[in-house]
């Protein structure tokens, strides 16, 4: 059983990268002139990709195969009230972005923010959601990269969890199929439990990720030993492996922030129940305050604490 670690868009070991750089509409409309408009997000996007590629050749040099992409690389590409064809001016390199990954075999995908809800009750929030979901299908066709992913969470609980879920299936159907065979959909620590998640995903065919840190803030006591076997064969008919998210609380057992570094112990407890029960390859996107930093401790605390797997790379154990 082989497992990849993963981290979340910033690489901390590279002092003033970043493929985040924003432009607020607010600063965008104190600009004069259409031309000046451009120029500053032409300047950005370029700042962005070419820190992104920066990032994907630290991945690449230090044998990390697993990466979230950030949801701010091109500067309001989705704002309802700017309308620019970044596409004309940044396919060759969002193609040379693609090359990188695809050349390297890393797993790249993006996890749009929060405010994107498919099953809202209102209907502009679930038009923006299409909006900034098209977008990142956009990217990940501009790249050529077509094992590109877009997890989400369930969303909104309004009028009830079954209407929600209902809304929800009813919603994800009517949108187009580009964006609907990219999705993955995660259990949240408050609303939605990875029993209800599951559920979602067996009825419409979509793969699921666990998230272990939310499933133990918000659970009915359902057992992740006996969700786990259902939960990765939602990822039969993909071809990338299976993935869950982990993390560490901040303060408490069931605190819902993220801890800057992964508490080892924890981790190996989680990886003898999967082999326990799945045995099969995974890739773990780990959530930490401290990204690639936290990758490499835990990694290193692996080795201190002896645990009892075989070290392939930087990144990698079998176990």
């Amino acid at each position: 059983m082989r497992i990849r670690l993963g981290y979340v868009a910033i690489a901390l070991n590279l002092k003033n990268i970043t493929s985040s750089s924003t432009v607020t509409f607010a600063n965008y409309n104190k600009l004069k002139s259409e031309d000046e408009k451009l120029r500053k997000l032409k300047r950005v996007t370029f700042s962005n990709i070419d820190d992104l590629e920066t990032i994907l050749k630290y991945n690449i040099e230090n044998n990390i195969h697993f990466y979230r992409l950030t949801s701010k690389l091109i500067p309001l590409s989705t704002h309802p009230e700017v309308t620019w064809d970044y596409e004309k001016y940044f396919s060759k390199e969002l193609r040379t972005i693609g090359n990188i990954i695809k050349s390297s075999n890393m797993r790249l995908d993006a996890h749009p923010d929060q405010f994107n809800v498919i099953n809202s009750v209102k209907d502009n929030v679930v038009q923006d959601t299409l909006r900034n979901l098209n977008h990142a299908v956009d990217l990940f066709e501009l790249m050529k990269y077509d094992a590109g992913k877009l997890v989400i969470h369930t969303g909104s609980s309004a009028g009830g969890k079954d209407e929600s879920i209902h809304r929800f299936i009813s919603n994800y159907k009517a949108f187009p199929k580009r964006v609907r065979e990219r999705l993955i959909l995660e259990n949240d620590d408050k609303v939605f439990t990875a029993k209800d998640v599951l559920e979602i995903c067996e009825k419409i065919k979509v793969p699921m990720v666990v998230d272990v840190h939310h499933h133990n803030c918000n659970n009915n006591k359902e057992n992740i030993t006996d969700l786990l076997p259902h939960i990765f064969s939602t990822w039969d008919s993909e071809s990338l492996p299976p993935k869950i998210h982990f993390s560490t609380p901040k303060e408490g057992q069931l605190d819902r922030k993220h801890a800057d570094y992964i508490d080892a112990n924890d981790f190996c407890s989680f990886l003898d129940l999967a082999k326990e029960n799945v045995d099969r390859d995974f890739d773990v996107m780990i959530e930490a305050k401290k990204k690639d930093q936290a990758l490499f401790k835990l990694m290193s605390d692996l080795k201190k604490n002896n645990y009892h797997c075989k070290f392939i790379d930087n990144s990698t154990i079998e176990i």
